[in-house]
């Protein structure tokens, strides 16, 4: 499915559809195992562009399936073959035309048409075979599911049923198919545990090891060897051993119970698409082919209609697509080269960043820091998580020793003279931080840029004393550093277009999502979350416990509240609090309670030793009860936050502090986890009626990231 300008009617009308080829080539078998009908899945773009299912697609396989039965009914083959162009085997349907779906008839089709074609393959006369070349996802994997055997490459980066990620269901034969091959409890995993853990995806030898493939090859070589394969298995040299699956009925049920219980941890029952997943996997204990499929039609055929389904679009289109192109961001023709970067610090986000830079932009890196012990600290780390990734195979022992020489240490800013962007990642104060600045602009060249990576105070103010206000840039980097793609790139009142070019041109080499902000307290997602977790911290001081407080907010962030101080830091939450009421004391709060738990020690309200969080006695013991406490439910304290979060998104934006409502939700999305199938914040509140009851109007127009009504 794609785009079109018109909505159509049924759905086969999506004229636009990029169409994945299916292009057949005869294979002779070795050994004599006969001849082996290739499928190459192609949609005549590079791997940028990864292969989908439209419904054009569709037909195309399915006539070129149709054509190959009637070949193996002669006898001119042995053996049907599906694989990918290179890098990609097949990443799913293509969703762009969802939004132009008007009614459920038109679901019904898109979900009929795919299990039509994935069954036609499955029911050919001869055995046959997919050949997992690269990343396969959604009804790519389906479609391999479909095959009699299955070859994985040892080099496939991703792995997936993403669909309740979106707020779908893997609808193509997934959820009946997965568990009848691997069991219920591998199953869920892959179509609810994943998708719920921020999409996680597997990779090649973990998807093998799960059961997903027959044979694990190497890349290098992997088409040839498949082929080869798949001859012996015709010739009865390879027989194909799959451990029995059980389909006891209280062990399946047991494993359904556990995924939901997750489930509802994970989404507090806000989301609908993992329960119809659950749903159709407990019932593929004991349905039939064709009944498990009717089952995945009407569920698919359900949630394509639904608002959940469009806010996850409309966040996938935001990291797809948005994401590559920053609202603000100068032309990047003006940006600088990068050769030599300095790090001011050599603490663990000084190393962090360090680590990234020099695999990402492979250049030379310099840390500084006050004394040789810390400066060796911080090298040490560098070099430390290199030669882990050597250990794992990521790194070749060449380019270990490569990137290691790259990254030193100097206690002298000299190291930075002939460096082309220095980063400070020191103490969060601001006299510390114009002082570094200081000492780096009397050694660095006229061009270099000086970034900061604070996470709140003013870049203006931070390059006030220099003598060239012009070349600093805020470039805020989230924790851990390696795993959050959000990049917050801060001009301030002096920055020029040079300097903010390359900070841009920098993030990008180091594939980050680059989000302009203004030069406001806290910029973008540290104000949100500020006010986020400093109301929930009121509504504790004023008396509702606080694991009342956290279970309101499953399914909106992504983990509650007060385990996420406890992530971030008590002392550093407490920090972004109280420089909030510093620059808005009439809505922000700086908690009383936290700041006795920072003063206490303690690093967080939970006791994470046993795996899963536990309130912290002793923290407990901090808490003070008020004399009239106001004690509320789940559902009167997610109001009142959601309330909050939508007056400060609408002053934000009043304010100039990102571009648009959907940076907004871009920046919650890749800086804080927020849920694609909420669409990140502003369809949220658009959807619930918070946005119109605060603000008095919607933060996006009608029909985006919802069902667009009729007419």
């Amino acid at each position: 499915m794609t785009a079109t300008t018109e909505k159509p009617s049924s759905a086969t009308d999506f004229a636009t559809e990029v169409v994945t080829h299916s292009l057949v080539r005869d294979v002779a078998l070795p050994g004599g195992a006969g001849t082996l009908a290739l499928i190459t899945l192609d949609n005549g773009h590079d791997h940028t562009r990864p292969n989908t299912f439209g419904p054009a697609s569709l037909a195309e396989l399915a006539q070129v399936v149709q054509t190959l039965h009637r070949r193996a009914a002669a006898t001119e083959i042995t053996a049907v073959a599906v694989t990918g162009k290179p890098f990609v085997f097949a990443v799913g349907a293509d969703l762009s035309g969802v939004p132009h779906v008007a009614a459920r008839k038109q679901a019904l089709e898109i979900a009929r048409a795919g299990h039509a074609a994935f069954a036609a393959f499955e029911d050919l006369p001869v055995p046959t075979f997919a050949f997992v070349n690269g990343a396969v996802m959604g009804g790519g994997l389906e479609l391999a599911l479909s095959a009699t055997y299955r070859t994985m490459s040892a080099g496939v980066p991703a792995v997936a049923l993403p669909e309740v990620f979106l707020g779908l269901v893997p609808g193509w034969g997934g959820c009946w198919r997965l568990p009848n091959l691997v069991g219920i409890e591998r199953a869920l995993t892959v179509v609810v545990e994943n998708p719920l853990a921020q999409n996680r995806m597997l990779k090649g030898p973990d998807a093998h090891r799960l059961g997903l493939s027959d044979v694990l090859l190497e890349p290098a070589d992997f088409i040839e060897e498949s082929v080869a394969w798949a001859a012996r298995v015709l010739s009865g040299e390879v027989v194909v051993e799959r451990p029995d699956v059980d389909h006891d009925e209280a062990a399946w049920s047991a494993a359904v119970a556990k995924a939901r219980a997750l489930a509802d941890a994970k989404t507090g029952r806000q989301a609908r698409s993992p329960y119809v997943a659950l749903d159709l996997l407990a019932a593929a204990r004991t349905a039939t082919r064709e009944e498990g499929f009717a089952a995945e039609d009407d569920a698919l055929a359900d949630l394509i209609m639904t608002d959940e389904l469009r806010a996850g679009l409309y966040a996938f289109d935001l990291v797809q697509k948005r994401a590559k192109r920053p609202a603000g961001a100068p032309d990047r023709s003006l940006a600088r080269k990068v050769t030599k970067v300095g790090i001011v610090g050599a603490g663990l986000m000084a190393g962090q960043l360090a680590l990234l830079v020099v695999q990402r932009l492979q250049v030379p890196v310099v840390l500084t820091d006050v004394d040789e012990a810390r400066l060796a600290q911080g090298v040490g780390y560098v070099h430390a998580e290199l030669e882990k990734l050597a250990g794992k195979g990521r790194l070749s022992p060449d380019r270990l020793r490569r990137l290691s020489r790259l990254v030193t240490g100097s206690v002298d800013k000299a190291g930075f003279a002939d460096a082309d962007l220095v980063i400070e990642a020191v103490f969060e104060e601001m006299a510390v931080k114009q002082q570094v600045f200081a000492e780096v602009e009397a050694v660095v060249g006229a061009a270099c840029v000086l970034a900061t990576n604070t996470s709140s105070l003013s870049v203006t103010e931070m390059g006030s004393r220099l003598q060239h206000p012009e070349r600093v840039v805020g470039l805020h980097f989230f924790n851990p550093v390696a795993v959050m793609p959000l990049l917050e790139v801060i001009p301030g009142e002096h920055t020029d277009e040079a300097t903010l070019a390359t900070a841009f041109a920098v993030g990008a080499s180091l594939r980050k999502t680059c989000i302009r902000a203004a030069d406001r307290p806290s910029f973008v997602v540290n104000r949100l979350l500020g006010r986020f977790m400093g109301e929930a911290a009121r509504i504790v001081d004023e008396g509702t416990p606080i694991e009342v407080v956290d279970r309101a907010f499953a399914g909106l962030a992504p983990m509650p509240p007060f385990v996420l101080i406890g992530l971030v830091g008590p002392a550093i939450a407490l920090h972004n609090g109280e420089t909030l009421v510093r620059a808005f004391p009439d809505r922000f709060w700086a908690s009383p309670t936290l700041k006795r738990v920072v003063e206490s020690g303690r690093r967080g309200f939970y006791d994470l030793s046993s795996g899963r969080p536990v309130l912290d006695p002793e923290v407990l013991e901090l808490v003070e009860t008020p004399a009239d406490p106001v004690v509320l439910d789940v559902a009167a304290v997610r109001e009142r936050v959601l309330r909050v979060l939508a007056d400060e998104a609408r002053r934000m934006l009043d304010e100039g502090v990102v571009a648009s409502p959907k940076d907004l939700d871009l920046a919650m999305i890749t800086g804080a986890g927020f849920q694609f199938w909420n669409g990140g914040l502003t369809p949220l509140l658009d959807r619930t009626g918070v946005a119109e009851a605060v603000t008095g109007t919607r933060f996006l127009p009608p029909g985006v990231a919802q069902v667009a009504a009729p007419g």
